[in-house]
């Protein structure tokens, strides 16, 4: 396929670099990648040794003093020129995510536009590492706090998002002066092989040091294991399950590592009597099938007022039964495939769990089959009626199922329901109510990360902080003040009078 030379992806492809060099190792054993879309062979990986990962981590320690003294700016150039690189190649890019993992071809491309607009808010964030001057209490000093950068920061990327994810870190992590190691998932590692080829273009064109950009692709039992119990490395920026992440900060906080946990999300909107079903349904039906249900960010439950409850059921129906489901390179479908035949069971165990708990299926649920639908990973989204208290519905299932909550009463009752789950990523409510919205922005309200009114849980934009409560780890990527997170705070103290004014009025005779 054109796309892949141009991406440099061959039909077998090693597992690890130091941004202008690949290690060779061929003893892993070898990933076998599948396009979930068609069921065909793409490519495979050969996946990194443990020795491979301790000479990516040594070049990573050596490059970080180079790094860390270039200053800012001009560390946001190289971002830039990042940026320009994925220009270049986001056709070929965006053509690669969609067929390695499923989603559609406009959000392949849409999630390679998040790589570029993160860099150019890098580039921007590279002359604003603000620290704050502060007024001391004694005469003659000045007091402020200042930025460093960390160290080495390790990126551990889920497969619904092959790229993008990582890009916020890793381009935030840059211009604040670290350098990183980036383990993607082993379901999608040839984007980020192709990532690797394209930044190495950048990086040797500037004569810079290997070691900055570094990638990992290799066994969590092992590779993932090595990289959360190092103390070489001071933070991880990991996506992932709730179960993952809780694993994984035990042990970073047990050797008090930093951590940047995007976990689960069981997001839901509110369907007030006073919203704008207009504006609403389409906002609805993209957030829960987008990308068949495997976003963080999904619509998995509608909480809606029982006075318009069966309109909008009939009108989701309806809207339901126009999507087009089928290969994602065909922009004329709105709904791929679910990345994996395991995906395809969760997905229908979900379904049985909830009707055994006294849900009903309204619409869809079944596994698709016939011309087109030959790799078995298709599935028809759900839409289902259920109680909030519900176990199934306390979880979440990472597939295209959409919970339908009935309330009654005013919106504080909705948002009782809505904050009754571990979970707390995005959140939604659709009122012209301006009391409503206020009251769901309140700190009465939703309690999450993020809060929409009159926008869907998905599609964030990358100039706001993402992230989210509880369960959902606590950790904030992206835009606003998270580059924060990359570097070590420092408050300072200068005395620049002639004498030394002690604690509590102490005073020694010397």
């Amino acid at each position: 396929m054109e796309f892949l030379k141009k991406l440099g992806i061959k039909k077998q492809n090693y597992g690890s670099s130091t941004g202008c060099r690949w290690n060779k190792t061929v003893s892993e054993g070898e990933l076998k990648i599948y396009s979930p879309a068609t069921g065909e062979f793409i490519a495979s990986v050969y996946q990194a040794s443990e020795k491979d990962y301790e000479n990516v981590i040594r070049q990573a320690e050596k490059a970080f003093p180079v790094w860390r003294d270039i200053p800012a700016p001009k560390r946001g150039e190289i971002v830039r020129q990042i940026g320009n690189r994925l220009r270049d190649y986001k056709p070929y890019l965006g053509k690669l995510v969609s067929f390695e993992m499923g989603k559609s071809l406009q959000e392949g491309l849409g999630e390679v536009q998040e790589m570029i607009d993160i860099c150019d808010f890098a580039v921007g964030q590279s002359r604003q590492l603000y620290g704050f001057t502060m007024q001391s209490e004694r005469p003659n000093h000045r007091m402020y706090d200042q930025y460093h950068p960390l160290g080495i920061v390790g990126i551990v990327s889920a497969f619904n998002f092959p790229v993008a994810v990582w890009s916020w870190n890793a381009m935030l992590a840059a211009v604040c002066g670290d350098v990183n190691l980036w383990k993607p998932s082993s379901k999608v590692p040839l984007s980020a092989i192709a990532v690797q080829n394209i930044i190495s273009e950048v990086l040797k064109g500037n004569d810079l040091p290997e070691g900055i950009f570094n990638l990992v692709i290799g066994r969590g039992s092992t590779i993932g294991e090595k990289l959360l119990n190092d103390k070489r490395v001071p933070l991880i920026s990991l996506t992932g399950s709730t179960k993952v992440g809780r694993h994984a900060n035990q042990i970073i906080a047990g050797r008090f590592g930093k951590a940047i946990m995007e976990l689960g999300g069981n997001n839901g909107i509110i369907l007030t009597p006073d919203a704008d079903l207009k504006t609403a349904m389409p906002a609805i039906v993209f957030g829960a099938v987008g990308t068949c249900g495997q976003r963080c960010t999904t619509t998995r439950r509608l909480i809606i007022h029982e006075s318009i409850y069966d309109k909008v059921k009939d009108s989701l129906i309806k809207a339901y039964k126009g999507l087009k489901i089928g290969n994602p390179l065909d922009e004329k479908n709105h709904v791929g495939p679910l990345i994996d035949k395991d995906a395809v069971k969760m997905f229908t165990a979900a379904l049985e769990r909830v009707q055994k708990e006294g849900g009903k299926i309204l619409y869809g649920g079944e596994v698709l089959k016939g011309k087109g639908y030959e790799a078995g990973t298709y599935v028809r989204p759900a839409i289902v009626e259920a109680k909030n208290e519900y176990k199934i519905v306390q979880e979440e299932t990472f597939a295209p199922i959409l919970y339908l909550i009935k309330y009654n009463g005013d919106v504080k009752n909705a948002i009782k329901i809505h904050n009754d789950v571990v979970q707390g990523l995005s959140s939604a409510i659709f009122t012209t109510n301006m009391r409503e919205m206020e009251e769901f922005l309140s700190a009465r309200g939703s309690d999450c990360g993020i809060a929409n009114v009159n926008i869907g849980t998905s599609g964030a934009e990358i100039g706001g902080a993402f992230g989210g409560e509880k369960e959902t780890g606590g950790g904030r990527e992206s835009g606003s003040d998270a580059w924060k997170a990359y570097m070590r705070r420092q408050t300072n103290t200068i005395n620049f009078g002639t004498d030394l004014p002690l604690a509590q009025g102490i005073k020694f005779e010397i």
